[in-house]
């Protein structure tokens, strides 16, 4: 009851000789401390709570993300990769430096870009795989125009640079070469550029045994042109460089071509796809004009787009010309979001050629040309 209640808390402060005032500071002290300490636990709870949360969450995308077991990826083993229906397994023959392996999959210390951790969220799993389309040549005609066209298609992911694998690190072995394949998504077309792969030798049957199914992209444009643009090249990086006239025939006179010239060996087209006919069948290449991959970039990729199965996403909208260049340009690209043309190497003014000497090349290619348009079933009407 209250009455003891008052009587004994009387005693208490009688026996401690404490004043009324200096109860109620200790009173009120008594109370701050304790409202201090239950909102400091309160907050300490709830900073823990938080942490807990996020950990988890880090966790699960971390599970998500982790590879996958490469249990066969031993010596001597084979394994195919899987790919969307829509495109092909790769797979790789036995006789292979290094033997085929299961795609890697992106795990959170690589490629960390946020659309790829949004990706990982989302349950999709990025990867490397060996490509499903190859830019093969020819050198000096246009692809790389190619491929920085068809990469503004949001299904297709290319390696930024030639790999040169197929021509001078076969050695290195499959691994190496999907090492340097860009990471894509289920539906994704993965391709890759290297145009000295259509003039060697060894590549159309290295490629086969990669992934029979693989196809091949060709631009070429007229040899005779091709030829200058090669030696233009050429001659920007070597200043006492001889005149195009004196490599291209032999001692001096415009009656013997010297075909031993790269420029010159290069343009006889016919020669080196006998060599890719012999390994894929002719539904499996297209064949890209040069010349009007310049004047139409919209018309040339649209086939690309078709022949790859893809919607047609890349069109006139994408593309402007520049006319001080002769070149055409992009409004934006997968590395730029501003207008930018492809580079300064790019429209570089030629030099001044003799015509006859033109002219002596043009009789050289005539027949080499319509072999060209035989196998390939195009006219490509060069001069």
């Amino acid at each position: 009851s209250p009455l003891p209640a008052m009587f004994v808390m009387s005693i208490w402060c009688s026996s401690f000789s404490l004043s009324s005032r200096s109860l109620a500071i200790a009173l009120v002290v008594c109370v701050t401390l304790v409202y201090f300490s239950y909102s400091f636990n309160a907050c300490l709870l709830a900073s823990i709570s938080r942490s807990l949360q996020q950990s988890n969450l880090r966790n699960l995308l971390t599970l998500t993300s982790s590879p996958r077991n490469d249990t066969s990826e031993s010596e001597g083993s084979s394994t195919n990769t899987t790919r969307s229906s829509n495109h092909t397994s790769n797979t790789a023959n036995s006789s292979q430096p290094t033997t085929n392996a299961p795609a890697q999959t992106v795990t959170t210390s690589q490629d960390g870009a946020p659309k790829y951790q949004l990706l990982r969220q989302q349950g999709l799993r990025p990867s490397r795989h060996f490509p499903d389309t190859l830019i093969i040549g020819v050198k000096k005609s246009g692809t790389r125009a190619l491929l920085e066209f068809i990469r503004l298609h949001p299904d297709v992911r290319a390696a930024g640079s030639e790999v040169h694998f197929f021509d001078r690190h076969y050695q290195r072995g499959l691994r190496w070469y999907r090492h340097h394949m860009p990471y894509t998504i289920e539906g994704q077309i993965t391709m890759e550029k290297t145009p000295s792969y259509f003039v060697t030798k060894e590549v159309p049957q290295r490629v086969y045994h990669m992934n029979p199914a693989t196809k091949l992209l060709i631009v070429v444009r007229d040899p005779v042109t091709r030829a200058i643009s090669d030696y233009t090249q050429a001659a920007s990086k070597k200043a006492d460089m001889k005149r195009f006239e004196q490599l291209a025939f032999v001692n001096g006179s415009y009656s013997v071509v010297d075909t031993n010239w790269g420029p010159v060996k290069i343009g006889v087209y016919a020669r080196y796809l006998e060599r890719w006919l012999l390994c894929f069948p002719l539904s499996q290449l297209l064949f890209i004009s040069g010349e009007r991959l310049i004047m139409d970039p919209a018309y040339e990729i649209g086939r690309v787009q078709d022949f790859l199965g893809l919607k047609r996403v890349v069109t006139e909208k994408h593309f402007y010309f520049n006319a001080t260049k002769g070149f055409p340009c992009l409004f934006k690209s997968e590395a730029r979001s501003t207008p930018h043309c492809l580079g300064k190497t790019k429209g570089r003014n030629h030099p001044h050629i003799d015509p006859s000497a033109i002219e002596r090349l043009r009789e050289f290619y005539r027949p080499f040309n319509n072999k060209f348009y035989q196998l390939t079933g195009i006219n490509f009407a060069w001069p």
